[in-house]
């Protein structure tokens, strides 16, 4: 008999399967990403219906079987029903997710990154902080936690530590005034655009979302971000076309 397990997790994405069931790809506490089958899901009376959805967070029990998983209950302690009711927070949700996705794999530790995914979308879910400021902190933090963090500290090439920085994502970080030429594309960022990086990449990830930055702060960043982004993720998400045709 196949053995019974319990996971937390989060639902990353839910795929039609056969005339009634589904498959899931949850990332959870304990096992990092798996794939589990919910038999049933997709009839209306099933009881695994509500717990089948993207963004459902909370214990699952599952059969472990020999390349995948098969669901047995769930109990959900947060739908994010939130992010269902606004376009815009179910696409900004979508592409949480897909991201996360993209950068994990089956039977890592992936602790901190659904630690990361789960204050995500409650910060999406409260609408206190600007959606695009929420997805450059995400992404850069995920980077982080997935070992390609950019050097935001000093001077990623000579490791002098100064006021003025320069951001090249060919390099890998900050530039000081000498170290420019390694990178003649790389842009000089404000002071509070720094602090901003060394916050987001050295806090713990339930503080990561309590503050806000002016325009001219968040348009830098967003510029450094996705050029980095870029450079370090070779890959074109779609739900941030999504994003992007509102």
């Amino acid at each position: 008999m196949p053995a019974l397990i319990n996971v937390t997790g989060i639902v990353l994405s839910a795929m039609p399967v056969g005339d009634y069931d589904k498959r899931l790809v949850i990332l959870t506490k304990e096992t990092g990403k798996i794939s589990a089958f919910a038999k049933g899901a997709r009839r209306p009376n099933s009881a695994l219906l509500a717990c089948s959805q993207p963004f459902s967070f909370g214990k699952f029990d599952l059969y472990s079987g020999r390349n995948s998983y098969t669901i047995r209950s769930a109990d959900i302690s947060n739908y994010f029903s939130e992010l269902r009711d606004d376009i815009e927070s179910m696409y900004y949700g979508i592409y949480f997710c897909e991201f996360v996705d993209y950068i994990t794999r089956e039977a890592n530790d992936e602790k901190e990154i659904l630690k990361l995914l789960y204050q995500t979308l409650r910060a999406v879910a409260k609408k206190t902080i600007d959606l695009a400021l929420i997805r450059l902190v995400f992404e850069f933090k995920a980077l982080s936690l997935s070992g390609l963090a950019a050097q935001v500290f000093e001077c990623v090439k000579c490791g002098k530590s100064e006021e003025g920085y320069r951001f090249s994502a060919d390099a890998g970080g900050l530039l000081c005034e000498e170290c420019k030429v390694y990178d003649p594309k790389s842009i000089r960022l404000t002071t509070s655009s720094i602090y901003t990086l060394q916050y987001i990449i050295s806090r713990d990830v339930e503080k990561l979302y309590t503050f806000k930055v002016s325009k001219e702060v968040l348009n830098e960043l967003i510029f450094c971000v996705r050029q980095y982004l870029r450079h370090h993720i070779d890959h074109e998400f779609k739900s941030a076309e999504l994003i992007g045709s509102l």
